[in-house]
């Protein structure tokens, strides 16, 4: 199995790409207000440390097999009690192992896994990662992706083009500033991490 990364986890040289970025982050009640588009909305109650609603507005029309994936294994309950097993302060918070990252167990392989449906083929776009952007995370292959997502918690212009955009917060941007950060060292591991209680899908 590999690891599911964005911008690179552990590759070939050992190198903790994800960790070397310093990204400024906006505050929560600086964000502007996003529109609700017309595709369906994931909404992700968190445990853990952290509470509240995060509302995720998924983009049919720019990643259509992503975000039916995304809804799928919400209506089925998959992503319910998955941790964020890796969150790095200023850049991401990456969650949706539903094989290694069940909250409760050892999810000391989080990251490595996805579900058992197959990986889905890159729907890359030109949308730009922006603060609140969710994108797909996947290995070295771009056509990898499977389950596991990121939600950003600032730009990061060098994963245009190299990952799908599957979705864009709209509301609950300040829940997501205050999901558990991992350690940088550990390229973002959190230990005792938050995570998505219930996710539930809104048409």
């Amino acid at each position: 199995m590999h690891d599911r990364v964005i911008a690179g986890g552990l590759f070939g040289l050992g190198l903790a790409v994800l960790g070397g970025f310093a990204l400024i982050q906006s505050g929560g009640a600086a964000d502007a207000q996003v529109q609700d588009g017309p595709g369906p909305n994931l909404v992700i109650e968190l445990g853990g440390s952290a509470s509240g609603r995060i509302v995720i507005d998924l983009r049919e029309d720019l990643a259509p097999a992503h975000a039916e994936r995304l809804t799928m294994l919400a209506e089925q309950g998959a992503y319910d009690g998955v941790v964020f097993h890796r969150v790095i302060d200023g850049f991401m918070a990456q969650t949706g192992d539903v094989q290694y990252g069940r909250q409760g167990s050892d999810t000391r392989r989080a990251g490595m896994g996805g579900s058992d449906l197959p990986d889905l083929p890159a729907e890359f776009s030109r949308l730009p990662f922006e603060r609140g952007t969710v994108g797909m995370a996947r290995s070295q292959n771009p056509n990898s992706a499977n389950s596991q997502f990121f939600i950003m918690f600032a730009p990061a212009s060098h994963l245009n083009g190299q990952y799908t955009v599957v979705g864009q917060v709209i509301e609950g941007m300040d829940a997501v500033d205050a999901i558990k950060k991992g350690n940088s060292r550990a390229n973002g591991a959190v230990d005792d991490p938050d995570y998505m209680a219930r996710v539930s899908v809104e048409r």
